[in-house]
Protein backbone atom coordinates (compact mmCIF):
# COMPACT_ATOMS: atom_id res chain seq x y z
CA UNK A 1 0.00 0.00 0.00
CA UNK A 2 1.08 3.35 -0.93
CA UNK A 3 1.96 5.54 2.68
CA UNK A 4 1.33 8.73 1.15
CA UNK A 5 -2.71 8.02 -0.13
CA UNK A 6 -4.45 8.84 2.90
CA UNK A 7 -6.68 5.76 4.59
CA UNK A 8 -9.59 7.85 5.86
CA UNK A 9 -11.58 6.59 8.97
CA UNK A 10 -14.81 8.27 10.02
CA UNK A 11 -15.91 7.88 13.61
CA UNK A 12 -19.27 9.43 13.50
CA UNK A 13 -22.55 9.24 10.75
CA UNK A 14 -24.16 12.44 11.44
CA UNK A 15 -25.02 15.45 9.88
CA UNK A 16 -21.57 17.23 10.23
CA UNK A 17 -20.02 13.65 8.88
CA UNK A 18 -21.97 13.85 5.64
CA UNK A 19 -20.24 17.37 5.12
CA UNK A 20 -17.13 15.90 5.77
CA UNK A 21 -17.45 13.00 3.45
CA UNK A 22 -18.52 16.17 0.60
CA UNK A 23 -15.06 17.86 0.95
CA UNK A 24 -13.37 15.07 0.61
CA UNK A 25 -15.34 13.93 -2.55
CA UNK A 26 -14.75 17.36 -3.97
CA UNK A 27 -10.98 18.35 -2.99
CA UNK A 28 -10.40 16.72 -7.22
CA UNK A 29 -12.55 19.13 -8.17
CA UNK A 30 -10.64 22.28 -7.04
CA UNK A 31 -6.67 21.01 -6.61
CA UNK A 32 -5.00 19.27 -9.33
CA UNK A 33 -2.05 18.36 -6.98
CA UNK A 34 -5.16 16.98 -4.49
CA UNK A 35 -3.95 13.58 -3.05
CA UNK A 36 -6.63 10.43 -4.41
CA UNK A 37 -8.39 9.82 -1.15
CA UNK A 38 -9.11 6.23 0.12
CA UNK A 39 -12.95 6.46 2.26
CA UNK A 40 -12.18 2.55 3.94
CA UNK A 41 -14.33 2.75 6.92
CA UNK A 42 -17.10 4.56 8.93
CA UNK A 43 -17.78 3.89 12.19
CA UNK A 44 -21.27 4.65 14.46
CA UNK A 45 -22.81 2.50 16.89
CA UNK A 46 -26.39 2.23 15.09
CA UNK A 47 -25.76 -0.83 12.44
CA UNK A 48 -28.43 0.75 9.90
CA UNK A 49 -27.27 4.32 10.22
CA UNK A 50 -23.22 3.30 9.46
CA UNK A 51 -24.67 1.01 6.58
CA UNK A 52 -26.27 3.67 5.05
CA UNK A 53 -23.69 6.16 5.27
CA UNK A 54 -20.97 3.55 4.16
CA UNK A 55 -23.29 2.74 0.42
CA UNK A 56 -24.23 6.80 -0.08
CA UNK A 57 -20.82 8.16 0.46
CA UNK A 58 -18.36 5.81 -0.90
CA UNK A 59 -17.14 4.15 1.87
CA UNK A 60 -16.20 0.32 1.60
CA UNK A 61 -17.27 -0.56 4.61
CA UNK A 62 -18.97 0.15 7.93
CA UNK A 63 -18.36 -1.30 11.60
CA UNK A 64 -18.90 -0.40 14.90
CA UNK A 65 -16.03 1.00 17.25
CA UNK A 66 -14.48 -2.22 18.80
CA UNK A 67 -13.63 -3.52 15.34
CA UNK A 68 -12.93 0.11 14.03
CA UNK A 69 -10.14 0.55 16.25
CA UNK A 70 -8.80 -3.72 15.23
CA UNK A 71 -8.60 -1.89 12.00
CA UNK A 72 -4.50 -1.35 11.07
CA UNK A 73 -4.91 -0.34 7.16
CA UNK A 74 -6.21 3.42 8.51
CA UNK A 75 -3.84 6.31 8.34
CA UNK A 76 -6.31 9.08 8.50
CA UNK A 77 -9.26 9.19 11.50
CA UNK A 78 -11.81 11.93 11.30
CA UNK A 79 -13.61 12.18 14.86
CA UNK A 80 -17.39 13.77 14.19
CA UNK A 81 -18.96 11.99 17.07
CA UNK A 82 -21.05 13.73 19.71
CA UNK A 83 -18.85 16.28 21.88
CA UNK A 84 -18.70 13.91 24.68
CA UNK A 85 -16.80 11.02 22.69
CA UNK A 86 -14.33 13.32 21.84
CA UNK A 87 -11.95 13.01 23.68
CA UNK A 88 -12.11 8.88 24.06
CA UNK A 89 -11.97 8.62 19.94
CA UNK A 90 -9.19 10.68 20.01
CA UNK A 91 -7.15 8.48 22.63
CA UNK A 92 -8.04 5.15 20.87
CA UNK A 93 -7.15 6.83 17.86
CA UNK A 94 -3.77 7.38 18.46
CA UNK A 95 -3.52 4.17 19.68
CA UNK A 96 -4.00 2.74 15.72
CA UNK A 97 -0.62 1.44 14.59
CA UNK A 98 -0.99 3.24 11.32
CA UNK A 99 -2.43 6.38 12.03
CA UNK A 100 -0.49 9.39 10.92
CA UNK A 101 -3.11 12.12 11.07
CA UNK A 102 -6.42 13.07 12.73
CA UNK A 103 -8.69 15.63 12.06
CA UNK A 104 -10.24 16.14 15.51
CA UNK A 105 -13.97 18.16 15.22
CA UNK A 106 -14.57 20.69 17.57
CA UNK A 107 -14.73 20.95 21.56
CA UNK A 108 -11.95 19.02 21.70
CA UNK A 109 -13.05 17.65 24.85
CA UNK A 110 -15.62 17.82 27.57
CA UNK A 111 -13.59 18.97 30.92
CA UNK A 112 -10.28 19.80 32.58
CA UNK A 113 -9.38 16.12 33.31
CA UNK A 114 -9.49 14.97 29.78
CA UNK A 115 -7.44 18.69 28.80
CA UNK A 116 -4.75 17.57 30.64
CA UNK A 117 -5.07 13.79 29.42
CA UNK A 118 -4.80 15.04 25.82
CA UNK A 119 -1.56 17.40 26.30
CA UNK A 120 0.07 14.05 27.81
CA UNK A 121 -1.31 11.90 24.72
CA UNK A 122 0.44 14.54 22.56
CA UNK A 123 4.24 13.85 24.35
CA UNK A 124 3.53 10.07 23.36
CA UNK A 125 2.41 10.90 19.99
CA UNK A 126 4.69 14.05 18.54
CA UNK A 127 4.47 12.51 15.06
CA UNK A 128 0.91 12.58 14.58
CA UNK A 129 -0.95 15.63 12.67
CA UNK A 130 -3.87 16.86 14.75
CA UNK A 131 -6.03 19.42 13.10
CA UNK A 132 -9.16 20.89 15.04
CA UNK A 133 -12.20 21.78 12.62
CA UNK A 134 -12.57 25.53 13.46
CA UNK A 135 -13.79 26.12 9.48
CA UNK A 136 -13.97 29.85 9.94
CA UNK A 137 -10.30 30.40 9.85
CA UNK A 138 -10.41 29.29 6.37
CA UNK A 139 -12.67 31.10 4.76
CA UNK A 140 -11.42 33.37 2.25
CA UNK A 141 -12.11 37.06 3.65
CA UNK A 142 -11.04 35.93 7.45
CA UNK A 143 -7.90 34.85 5.78
CA UNK A 144 -7.56 38.10 3.78
CA UNK A 145 -8.75 40.07 7.61
CA UNK A 146 -6.31 38.19 9.10
CA UNK A 147 -3.46 38.95 6.52
CA UNK A 148 -4.51 42.81 7.27
CA UNK A 149 -4.07 42.68 10.65
CA UNK A 150 -0.45 40.79 10.90
CA UNK A 151 1.08 43.64 8.52
CA UNK A 152 0.41 46.26 11.43
CA UNK A 153 -1.58 48.69 9.31
CA UNK A 154 -4.41 48.80 12.24
CA UNK A 155 -2.11 49.35 14.89
CA UNK A 156 -2.57 48.10 18.43
CA UNK A 157 -5.60 46.55 19.34
CA UNK A 158 -8.00 48.62 21.75
CA UNK A 159 -11.33 46.71 21.41
CA UNK A 160 -13.35 44.11 20.04
CA UNK A 161 -16.83 42.43 19.77
CA UNK A 162 -17.78 39.01 18.39
CA UNK A 163 -21.11 37.72 17.96
CA UNK A 164 -22.30 34.07 16.62
CA UNK A 165 -26.19 33.82 16.96
CA UNK A 166 -28.78 31.38 15.55
CA UNK A 167 -32.66 31.19 16.45
CA UNK A 168 -32.54 27.32 16.43
CA UNK A 169 -33.25 26.54 19.93
CA UNK A 170 -36.62 28.85 19.58
CA UNK A 171 -38.27 25.47 18.40
CA UNK A 172 -38.61 22.51 20.91
CA UNK A 173 -38.60 20.37 17.68
CA UNK A 174 -35.55 21.13 17.26
CA UNK A 175 -34.20 21.21 21.16
CA UNK A 176 -35.91 17.67 21.13
CA UNK A 177 -33.30 16.51 18.30
CA UNK A 178 -30.10 18.12 19.67
CA UNK A 179 -30.93 17.10 23.37
CA UNK A 180 -26.70 15.70 23.50
CA UNK A 181 -26.09 19.49 23.09
CA UNK A 182 -27.90 20.88 25.62
CA UNK A 183 -25.81 19.63 28.54
CA UNK A 184 -24.11 22.26 30.62
CA UNK A 185 -20.74 24.00 29.32
CA UNK A 186 -17.87 23.05 28.52
CA UNK A 187 -19.45 19.93 26.98
CA UNK A 188 -22.33 21.61 25.58
CA UNK A 189 -24.60 25.00 25.36
CA UNK A 190 -24.15 28.07 22.79
CA UNK A 191 -20.56 28.76 23.73
CA UNK A 192 -18.92 25.65 23.38
CA UNK A 193 -20.68 24.99 20.70
CA UNK A 194 -21.23 28.09 18.80
CA UNK A 195 -18.89 30.30 21.04
CA UNK A 196 -15.51 28.26 20.46
CA UNK A 197 -15.15 29.78 16.51
CA UNK A 198 -15.79 32.80 17.70
CA UNK A 199 -12.54 32.24 20.80
CA UNK A 200 -10.98 30.61 17.91
CA UNK A 201 -11.00 33.59 15.67
CA UNK A 202 -9.71 35.49 18.95
CA UNK A 203 -6.73 33.33 19.61
CA UNK A 204 -5.73 33.62 15.34
CA UNK A 205 -5.93 37.51 15.90
CA UNK A 206 -4.87 38.33 19.66
CA UNK A 207 -2.80 35.05 20.52
CA UNK A 208 -3.01 32.97 23.73
CA UNK A 209 -2.81 35.30 26.24
CA UNK A 210 -6.53 35.57 26.87
CA UNK A 211 -8.74 35.62 29.84
CA UNK A 212 -11.87 35.74 31.02
CA UNK A 213 -13.14 38.18 33.53
CA UNK A 214 -16.78 37.92 33.51
CA UNK A 215 -20.02 35.77 32.11
CA UNK A 216 -23.85 36.30 31.47
CA UNK A 217 -26.54 33.73 30.28
CA UNK A 218 -29.74 34.49 29.17
CA UNK A 219 -33.36 32.24 28.11
CA UNK A 220 -34.97 29.61 30.13
CA UNK A 221 -37.09 26.88 28.31
CA UNK A 222 -38.94 24.49 30.78
CA UNK A 223 -37.56 21.32 29.33
CA UNK A 224 -33.85 22.75 28.74
CA UNK A 225 -31.75 22.21 31.63
CA UNK A 226 -31.15 25.61 34.08
CA UNK A 227 -27.01 25.17 33.54
CA UNK A 228 -27.52 24.55 29.81
CA UNK A 229 -27.06 28.50 28.12
CA UNK A 230 -28.94 28.84 25.15
CA UNK A 231 -27.36 32.58 24.73
CA UNK A 232 -23.98 33.85 26.87
CA UNK A 233 -21.84 36.46 26.80
CA UNK A 234 -18.21 36.99 28.01
CA UNK A 235 -15.96 39.61 28.51
CA UNK A 236 -12.66 38.92 27.43
CA UNK A 237 -9.22 40.39 28.51
CA UNK A 238 -5.99 40.58 26.60
CA UNK A 239 -2.50 40.56 28.58
CA UNK A 240 -0.74 40.89 25.56
CA UNK A 241 -2.16 44.15 24.00
CA UNK A 242 -4.13 45.00 26.95
CA UNK A 243 -7.58 44.86 24.33
CA UNK A 244 -10.66 44.40 26.04
CA UNK A 245 -14.43 43.12 24.40
CA UNK A 246 -17.37 40.83 24.68
CA UNK A 247 -17.85 37.42 22.77
CA UNK A 248 -21.29 35.90 22.41
CA UNK A 249 -23.09 33.24 20.87
CA UNK A 250 -26.99 32.04 21.31
CA UNK A 251 -29.22 29.66 19.77
CA UNK A 252 -32.19 31.36 20.38
CA UNK A 253 -31.60 34.96 18.38
CA UNK A 254 -34.77 35.32 16.85
CA UNK A 255 -34.39 36.28 12.82
CA UNK A 256 -30.85 35.64 12.71
CA UNK A 257 -29.77 32.40 10.72
CA UNK A 258 -26.38 31.66 10.56
CA UNK A 259 -25.14 35.62 11.95
CA UNK A 260 -21.27 35.46 12.69
CA UNK A 261 -19.81 38.75 12.79
CA UNK A 262 -16.21 40.29 13.80
CA UNK A 263 -15.24 44.14 15.13
CA UNK A 264 -11.77 44.63 16.20
CA UNK A 265 -10.90 48.77 16.65
CA UNK A 266 -7.56 49.55 16.75
CA UNK A 267 -4.89 52.58 17.32
CA UNK A 268 -4.33 53.25 13.67
CA UNK A 269 -8.11 52.10 12.38
CA UNK A 270 -10.28 49.10 12.65
CA UNK A 271 -11.71 46.39 10.38
CA UNK A 272 -14.81 44.15 10.62
CA UNK A 273 -16.43 40.97 8.71
CA UNK A 274 -20.32 40.17 9.08
CA UNK A 275 -21.80 36.49 7.57
CA UNK A 276 -24.25 38.69 6.04
CA UNK A 277 -21.40 39.40 3.44
CA UNK A 278 -19.41 36.52 3.50
CA UNK A 279 -17.55 37.08 0.42
CA UNK A 280 -15.95 40.44 1.58
CA UNK A 281 -14.70 42.40 4.77
CA UNK A 282 -14.49 46.17 5.46
CA UNK A 283 -11.54 48.07 7.08
CA UNK A 284 -11.21 51.72 7.84
CA UNK A 285 -7.41 53.54 8.07
CA UNK A 286 -7.42 56.85 10.14
CA UNK A 287 -4.98 58.52 7.62
CA UNK A 288 -7.51 57.42 4.66
CA UNK A 289 -10.74 58.35 6.86
CA UNK A 290 -12.79 56.24 4.53
CA UNK A 291 -14.27 52.85 4.77
CA UNK A 292 -12.82 50.42 2.49
CA UNK A 293 -14.80 47.11 1.52
CA UNK A 294 -12.36 44.16 0.65
CA UNK A 295 -13.80 41.29 -1.47
CA UNK A 296 -12.26 38.18 -1.28
CA UNK A 297 -14.50 35.64 -3.39
CA UNK A 298 -12.91 32.30 -3.78
CA UNK A 299 -9.10 33.68 -2.95
CA UNK A 300 -7.68 30.32 -1.89
CA UNK A 301 -4.32 28.79 -2.65
CA UNK A 302 -3.50 27.18 -4.91
CA UNK A 303 -5.72 29.22 -7.66
CA UNK A 304 -8.24 27.02 -8.92
CA UNK A 305 -10.75 27.61 -12.00
CA UNK A 306 -13.23 25.79 -10.13
CA UNK A 307 -15.04 27.71 -9.66
CA UNK A 308 -13.52 30.78 -10.60
CA UNK A 309 -12.30 33.59 -8.18
CA UNK A 310 -15.20 35.96 -8.21
CA UNK A 311 -17.39 33.10 -7.20
CA UNK A 312 -19.08 33.09 -3.60
CA UNK A 313 -16.59 31.04 -1.69
CA UNK A 314 -20.02 29.71 0.66
CA UNK A 315 -19.20 27.65 3.99
CA UNK A 316 -18.44 24.21 2.46
CA UNK A 317 -15.67 25.76 -0.03
CA UNK A 318 -13.87 26.29 3.27
CA UNK A 319 -14.24 23.18 4.25
CA UNK A 320 -13.02 21.58 1.58
CA UNK A 321 -10.00 23.86 1.90
CA UNK A 322 -9.65 22.83 5.35
CA UNK A 323 -9.46 19.15 4.03
CA UNK A 324 -6.96 20.17 1.43
CA UNK A 325 -4.61 21.99 4.11
CA UNK A 326 -4.64 18.42 6.59
CA UNK A 327 -4.03 16.19 3.71
CA UNK A 328 -1.30 18.02 1.71
CA UNK A 329 0.26 20.56 4.89
CA UNK A 330 0.73 23.22 1.94
CA UNK A 331 -0.67 25.96 3.93
CA UNK A 332 0.35 28.68 2.97
CA UNK A 333 -0.22 32.09 4.88
CA UNK A 334 -3.18 30.36 6.69
CA UNK A 335 -3.88 29.71 10.31
CA UNK A 336 -3.53 25.91 10.94
CA UNK A 337 -5.54 24.94 13.70
CA UNK A 338 -3.99 22.29 15.23
CA UNK A 339 -4.20 20.52 18.72
CA UNK A 340 -2.68 23.26 20.84
CA UNK A 341 -5.11 25.86 19.25
CA UNK A 342 -8.22 23.65 19.58
CA UNK A 343 -6.50 23.04 24.01
CA UNK A 344 -6.45 27.10 23.61
CA UNK A 345 -10.06 27.45 23.18
CA UNK A 346 -10.96 24.49 25.17
CA UNK A 347 -9.35 26.42 28.10
CA UNK A 348 -11.62 29.24 27.31
CA UNK A 349 -14.39 27.40 26.90
CA UNK A 350 -13.35 25.91 30.34
CA UNK A 351 -13.21 29.29 31.96
CA UNK A 352 -16.17 30.59 30.67
CA UNK A 353 -17.87 27.34 32.37
CA UNK A 354 -17.05 28.59 35.80
CA UNK A 355 -18.26 32.16 35.77
CA UNK A 356 -21.52 31.11 34.11
CA UNK A 357 -21.76 29.11 37.40
CA UNK A 358 -20.98 31.88 39.24
CA UNK A 359 -23.41 33.73 37.19
CA UNK A 360 -26.57 31.58 38.43
CA UNK A 361 -25.65 31.29 41.45
CA UNK A 362 -25.63 35.01 42.22
CA UNK A 363 -29.02 35.39 40.23
CA UNK A 364 -30.58 32.59 41.57
CA UNK A 365 -30.94 30.78 38.33
CA UNK A 366 -30.32 27.14 38.78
Amino acid sequence: MNKDIPVVGFLGAGGIARSHAYSLNSLKFFYNDAPAVRLDTVCSLREETRSSFAVHYGFERSCDPGDFFKNDSINTVFILGPNNVHFDHLKASLSLPSVRRIYLEKPVCSNSLEEKAIRDLLERHPDVKIQVGFQYLHSSSIRSMLQLWKSGQLGKPVHFDLKYYHSDYLNREYRDRRRTRLTPAPDGGAMADLGSHQLSVLIAFLGSELRITSALQGGNFDDVPGESDLFSQISIYDDASGAVGTLSASRISSGTGDYFTIDFYCTNGAVRYTSQFPDSYEFFIEQQGNWTRQFTGSNFKPASTFPSAHVPSGWLRSMIHAHYVFLTGRAGNDFIPDINHGLQVQRLVTETAVYLDSFRKSTGKL
